[in-house]
């Protein structure tokens, strides 16, 4: 049983990602990370607050200290969301849209990733409190591939993050978009931390066997799950922790990651992908 996210819903926020992340609870596409514009969660969802509940996040020095957790009965499922300090209480209704709370900069999260809210969905009889177990997630819109050579010019970045002017945004606020599986055909969206997380997500894929990014062989599908491969990225020649991978609906452009990334507006850069040497290399 997976659980969908309508297209209405979607476009409460600037982008998504299923698989961009470290944590055990986007395994297989589990959960769905939401952005949305400003300081305040939209609701993603409807129904009765079963409980709030504070717990501790991984302590980092750009973070809160406390992460918080919101569940929600839809009816079917019961909805996890995590990153936001709630203003509503339990025995509540919310309705899709409503204000659920102040974003939370969560430890949980790496120092490139912007603020967003982070949903799940257990079984109605399940422990809610667990996020092992979640039902997979699903989303009811077309995502549109970009094809990506690897190049582009920085035009906005901080201490640990880079966006590129390419691959640009074909009609910015009326579709989501992301980078294409580059392997040819109708073989999806890449999704997730290359490589820098240990596996990603192929969206609205038809089936592809392998992924690729600007022309490398990056990771093998199954299903709509990649595992990526030994995998190295550089930025003109110096290495970089990797390239986040996401659905945008506003704009676009390749995100570089990494501490201390050593780019500024401006820059030309040429990203490639260096795959460790194995002796046995099958083709993208």
């Amino acid at each position: 049983m997976a659980v969908t996210i309508p297209r209405d819903v979607l476009f409460q926020y600037y982008r998504f990602s299923l698989y961009n992340s470290p944590f055990d609870a986007h395994d297989e596409g589990c959960a769905i990370d939401l952005y949305p514009d400003g300081e305040r969660a939209p609701s993603p969802v409807a129904g009765e607050v079963l409980d709030t509940k504070t717990v501790q996040a991984p302590p980092k020095a750009y973070a809160a200290e406390h992460d918080h957790l919101v569940l929600v009965d839809t009816g079917d499922t019961v909805a996890r969301l995590l990153h936001v300090d709630p203003a509503v209480e339990p025995g509540e209704t919310v309705a899709v849209g409503d204000d659920l709370g102040e974003l939370v900069r969560a430890g949980f999260f790496a120092p490139w990733v912007p603020n967003h809210v982070h949903l799940g969905f257990r079984p109605a009889d399940a422990n809610p409190y667990r996020a092992s177990g979640s039902l997979p997630v699903d989303v009811a819109v077309d995502v549109t591939p970009l094809s990506w050579d690897g190049t582009g010019t920085v035009v906005d970045g901080g201490e640990t993050w880079v966006r590129l002017d390419e691959p640009a945004h074909p009609a910015p606020g009326e579709c989501f978009a992301g980078i294409g599986n580059d392997v040819g055909g109708d073989t999806g969206v890449l999704d997730g931390g290359l490589p820098h997380y240990s596996g990603g997500g192929l969206l609205c894929s038809d089936g592809a066997e392998a992924a690729a990014l600007a022309g490398t062989r990056v990771g093998t599908a199954d299903g709509r799950t990649v595992t990526w491969d030994d995998l190295t990225v550089h930025a003109n020649g110096e290495p970089v922790t990797g390239v986040a991978l996401f659905c945008g609906r506003e704009r676009f452009g390749a995100k570089l990651v990494g501490e201390g990334i050593d780019l500024a507006v401006g820059d030309e850069v040429r990203v490639t992908v260096e795959r460790a040497a194995t002796g046995d290399e099958p083709s993208a």
